[in-house]
């Protein structure tokens, strides 16, 4: 009984500091997100649901990333905290072993880990495939109309607009310049007001421009063929009206949601089992692609060991007719047939080269392709490990340092995770470029860390004092005495 409200009382310090940490790091991710793409955000009246949705689904893709460090910093905070308060101590003088008191911990650290796999297969798909079809939306999406006095506006398809003066007061436009560049024509027509009201319609899929007092121009293009080459005059139509309402057709500053099918097939955006059956797909098409490319080499080397030489009616020898010494058969041909082997030669050899080229080039992307596929199937797996392996690097750590809040837990938690993520990009880029085999790229950072974290919790099982800050603090307030007294004397 008194081991079950030890075990309640673990997880329940465990677990507010883990949610404490998610939800900031989740948000320390999403304002770089933000800080990324603020230009291409920005000035596009985008509308609250759109925003909101662009963010939550980028706060699910960002999941993966955040539970490992959530992971690492909760456990060090909680047996920090209970080191600190001596409370690690008396459960110990109770006869209680450190692995005792960190089964419970170690029971909701592979559940985060279990969690974090089935959130990376089932549900970061779906989110990567929302947030990148909609971003891609948003990028399409022009910015919204804003037309300054004085300046010729060009952002609407077909139409230059320019306001002479706006009075912010009643919203009324002063001389105003509309130029219709739907004919393709030039500036053919031209309307002018002296004053005018804009606004949306009631649907948003118009701009509607309320006129006063002006003239509409409009040369006439029917008949210019009728008139003579250096005749510059042409008919022309001239109208004046009191009010006048024009409406231009604002879709294009609509958000156009993209088909989503159009994103599917990213690596980023598939389950284990789909990225399985393209992953193999595509190593299919690239041994099929190397056989090819074998075969074509193969040909091309025939047909340049073929030499064209006239002998009784046979215009071809093949390379076995060829005589057993060869320069003295190369000298003895006429210089006319010697330049024609040697041109043909050459023309061979530039074909062979170009067509390997430009095929291992393909081979290449091919088999990249199919390495950033499989890279993200041992991603899935990796991530979610190092959910349970930053718990065995951060609980015994904790229990050693014995230092609770929030200063040396974050310190030490944000160093470990850099160092991990440091070489886990480095692994995955060499992954990409071939140097390591995916598995490899991708594991390289836990087969690193992880030594550190049974280290570590060797050394908490067993009472060592190497980590212990009371020693270094011991040892710091020793050589300090020492100084003094030195000075003193």
């Amino acid at each position: 009984m008194r081991l079950k409200i030890i075990h309640r009382y673990i997880i329940s310090s465990f677990l507010g500091p883990f949610v404490l940490t998610f939800c900031i790091v989740v948000f320390v991710l999403l304002m770089q997100f933000l800080w990324l793409y603020i230009d291409e955000l920005a000035g596009k009246g985008l509308s609250f649901g759109v925003i909101s949705e662009l963010l939550i689904y980028t706060a699910a893709s960002m999941v993966p990333l955040a539970l490992p460090l959530s992971v690492l910093f909760s456990s060090i905070m909680t047996l920090g905290n209970l080191g600190e308060s001596y409370e690690l101590i008396a459960m110990k003088s109770a006869g209680i072993s450190l692995q005792r008191i960190l089964r419970p911990l170690i029971v909701v650290s592979v559940m985060i880990g279990i969690t974090a796999f089935f959130f990376s297969n089932n549900v970061l798909p779906y989110a990567n495939l929302k947030m990148k079809s909609l971003l891609y939306d948003i990028r399409q999406k022009k910015p919204d109309m804003k037309i300054s006095e004085g300046i010729f506006y060009g952002g609407i398809n077909n139409y230059s607009i320019r306001i002479g003066r706006k009075d912010y007061a009643t919203n009324t436009l002063y001389n105003l310049q509309i130029y219709n560049h739907s004919d393709q024509n030039g500036n053919t027509q031209v309307t002018i007001a002296d004053s005018g009201y804009m606004h949306m319609s009631d649907d948003k899929k118009f701009l509607v421009l309320d006129l006063y007092h002006g003239m509409n121009y409009e040369e006439i293009e029917e008949n210019r063929k009728s008139y003579q080459p250096g005749n510059k005059e042409y008919p022309f139509r001239r109208n004046s009206f009191d009010e006048e309402i024009v409406q231009i057709d604002m879709s294009i500053f609509e958000l156009n949601r993209t088909d989503e099918n159009l994103f599917s097939q990213s690596y980023q955006m598939m389950n284990l089992k789909q990225l399985s059956k393209t992953a193999d797909s595509i190593y299919t098409e690239g041994t099929e692609k190397k056989n090819q490319l074998a075969k074509t080499s193969i040909e091309l080397t025939r047909e340049s060991n073929v030499y064209s030489r006239r002998s009784q009616g046979d215009s071809l020898k093949t390379l076995k007719n060829f005589p057993a010494n060869f320069a003295v058969f190369f000298a003895g041909l006429p210089a006319r047939e010697r330049v024609n082997a040697i041109q043909n030669a050459q023309e061979h050899a530039r074909s062979l080269l170009e067509n390997t080229s430009v095929s291992k080039t393909d081979i290449d992307t091919t088999m990249e392709k199919q390495r950033r596929y499989m890279i993200e199937w041992q991603k899935k797996f990796s991530l979610s490990f190092a959910c349970i392996m930053f718990f065995f690097i951060g609980a015994p750590l904790g229990a050693l340092i014995r230092k609770g809040g929030l200063g040396v837990p974050m310190v030490i938690s944000v160093l470990f995770f850099v160092v991990y993520y440091v070489i886990s990009m480095t692994g995955e880029k060499f992954a990409r470029e071939g140097v390591y085999a995916p598995w490899v790229g991708m594991w390289i950072s836990s087969f690193i860390i992880l030594p550190i974290g049974i280290m570590l919790f060797y050394q908490a099982t067993h009472d060592s004092a190497a980590l212990m800050s009371e020693n270094y603090l011991n040892f710091i307030r020793k050589i300090s005495d020492k100084i003094k007294l030195s000075r003193q004397n």
